[in-house]
């Protein structure tokens, strides 16, 4: 069954303190997990950032809840027990305990009118996500349309600018040794499909061959054989294959099967290593971050790189 929310959860939640003891978090976790019959599967279920399981997120805001509405009590680090108040609460037989249920407590409005300007918007597909899903599921929309207009820019931007950009991000990785090296041999090789060769370290202990396709179209299985050709006419065993689009199956399928080892990047997936390493787009301070991603700056910051 789907996890319940973390709204839902506050009354069992409270209902398992009712014995007055002390209770962690890891066992209220646990004794919920299994009050709502959860498989094993839904138990490791990971928030979208993969911090933290699912349920143990939604059980420690239903906590934080009833806590600022002074239901339980915290006796120690990761302990709490019932209180007088939810002692009454419970007495009163709820059918359901929720953030409606607890604005009867002064102490909860307060806490929620200090956190409300702080507090992300609930999209509608989600009215109950607890804080921290609301900001990772806004910070999953604003990383997507992020992602959608860098790589529009990139497919827009002139081939020296893409090439320029392809050393930029794996530079940006710790491939290619310095800046300086991978401009050298990335654009000068031209053979057999290869357009440069760039060291794998900053040591130059071995080398990796590039080709980079500015491509609408998907990228298929014929081309990715000619690029592992080129590589077994270099014997060379490593190649990384970038395109602005995407691979077909059966590119993606022969590339797992050939013995040269050959990494695919994909558009959407040089958008995303674009914005992990800040290549192209302009931070927040000193780094992206999840809370707020700068869309607009984007076209700005590519626009000056291709002049």
């Amino acid at each position: 069954m789907p996890i319940a929310d973390y709204q839902t959860i506050m009354l069992p939640h409270l209902r398992l303190l009712a014995d007055g003891g002390e209770h962690t978090l890891r066992d209220l976790v646990n004794n919920l997990a299994d009050e709502f019959h959860l498989t094993e599967a839904e138990r490791a279920a990971l928030l979208p950032s993969g911090t933290q399981p699912v349920i143990n997120n939604r059980v420690y805001w239903a906590k934080k809840y009833l806590q600022e509405g002074r239901l339980l009590e915290t006796i120690r680090r990761g302990a709490v027990r019932i209180s007088s108040r939810g002692r009454q609460a419970l007495a009163t037989a709820p059918t359901r305990i929720d953030t409606k249920y607890l604005e009867q407590f002064p102490e909860f409005v307060s806490f929620r009118s200090i956190r409300h300007e702080a507090e992300p918007t609930q999209p509608e597909e989600a009215p109950h996500a607890t804080p921290q899903e609301a900001l990772e599921t806004a910070y999953q929309r604003l990383r997507g349309e992020l992602e959608a207009e860098v790589l529009d820019q990139v497919k827009k931007a002139s081939p020296a600018f893409f090439e320029r950009l392809v050393i930029q991000v794996l530079v940006a990785m710790g491939y290619g040794g310095t800046l300086s090296d991978a401009g050298k041999a990335v654009g000068r090789s031209g053979d057999g499909g290869i357009d440069g060769i760039i060291k794998e370290d900053r040591l130059g202990l071995d080398v990796i061959y590039v080709q980079a396709k500015r491509w609408e179209n998907s990228v298929g299985r014929p081309e990715v054989q000619k690029f592992a050709g080129a590589l077994q006419g270099q014997r060379a065993r490593k190649g990384i294959l970038i395109t602005t689009s995407t691979f077909t199956k059966d590119a993606q399928d022969f590339a797992a099967v050939i013995d040269s080892r050959v990494v695919l990047i994909d558009g959407p997936t040089l958008a995303a290593l674009m914005i992990d390493h800040n290549v192209g787009v302009t931070p927040c301070g000193h780094s992206i971050s999840r809370s707020s991603i700068p869309t607009s700056s984007v076209k700005s910051r590519l626009a000056s790189d291709q002049m």
